[in-house]
């Protein structure tokens, strides 16, 4: 990864990590189904005025759109509606320490539905190690009793792993030569008519209160910069510099997220997480593997001169 790579990478730490920040500010005042509808239906007006901008050609076939409704299912619908709910119950940081467990959930989904990335011995430490600071942070509140906040984990949990399968299934479109501009803009199209009747049936958004300002300020920023901004720069860092490295951005985005909600919401984050949150980190140095890599390469001996 050269500089430009590094700075996209800290870019998408903040801005994604501030997605959190900004999730518990909007769900406090707009039901999640129609904040994930509004969220959804804004990133996507963004990106193809985006796609306009540069000519007008999205470049999806007609075939594809099928496909992309799961993708969006679970990309999209699910787990921003899981994080907008559970935001309402726990902290914007512990929210983002979960999320963190996307590329451990990776690794299981991928063996399981995959013929090419299997299960190797670090990998499953790994997993073992990231499932164990789980353990660790939700385990002694759900031994106690299944009260909200453990509800609120798991669905936090459940988005994780919404957001492995759909890395799984959106392997095909790379296949197919759809580009990523292309996915992320179906996608989120495909999201928002999903989103539509739900949050109208269920929420009647015509019988609740006016939002404030920051509460649309905030479902503004998650739609236009943490989602249509995230995904495009995404998608460019991993054809930079692959998806390993642009897996990174995962263990980067916890301290933002807990950083602005002390600074701004007042949230404060139990010992234990902190603790579970070493434990996810490395298991997902022991899954990415360079780590280790890098230890044995200093142990190596030197050649005599």
């Amino acid at each position: 990864m050269n500089r430009a790579d590094w700075a996209i990478l800290l870019f998408l730490a903040i801005v994604w990590g501030a997605a959190f920040f900004f999730i518990s500010v909007a769900v406090r005042e707009v039901p999640p189904f129609t904040y994930v509808f509004l969220r959804l239906s804004f990133a996507a007006v963004a990106l193809w005025a985006y796609v306009l901008w540069r000519g007008g050609k999205l470049g999806l076939p007609g075939s594809a759109w099928a496909s992309m409704l799961l993708l969006a299912l679970l990309n999209n619908a699910i787990p921003f509606t899981l994080f907008g709910w559970g935001q309402t119950h726990i902290a914007a940081g512990l929210a983002s320490i979960l999320n963190a467990t996307t590329p451990i959930w990776g690794v299981v989904v991928a063996h399981l539905f995959t013929d090419d990335e299997r299960m190797s011995p670090r990998k499953v430490a790994g997993v073992l190690l990231g499932f164990g600071g789980v353990a660790l942070m939700i385990g002694p509140d759900l031994l106690a009793s299944l009260g909200s906040d453990s509800l609120a984990e798991i669905a936090c949990l459940t988005a994780a792993f919404s957001y492995a399968l759909a890395g799984v299934w959106a392997r095909r479109y790379r296949r197919q030569g759809i580009s990523p501009l292309a996915v992320s803009t179906g996608q989120l199209t495909a999201g928002a008519l999903l989103m539509l009747p739900l949050a109208l049936l269920v929420d009647r958004p015509w019988l609740q209160p006016m939002p404030s300002a920051a509460a649309l300020g905030a479902i503004v920023a998650l739609a236009v910069v943490c989602s249509a901004l995230g995904y495009v720069l995404y998608f460019r860092l991993i054809d930079r510099a692959g998806a390993t490295n642009a897996l990174l951005v995962t263990l980067l985005v916890p301290p933002v997220a807990i950083l602005l909600g002390w600074l701004f919401l007042h949230e404060t984050i139990a010992a234990r997480d902190f603790l579970g949150l070493g434990l996810i980190a490395f298991g997902l140095a022991a899954i990415d593997g360079r780590l280790l890599g890098l230890g044995r390469r200093r142990q190596e001996p030197r050649p005599a001169a």
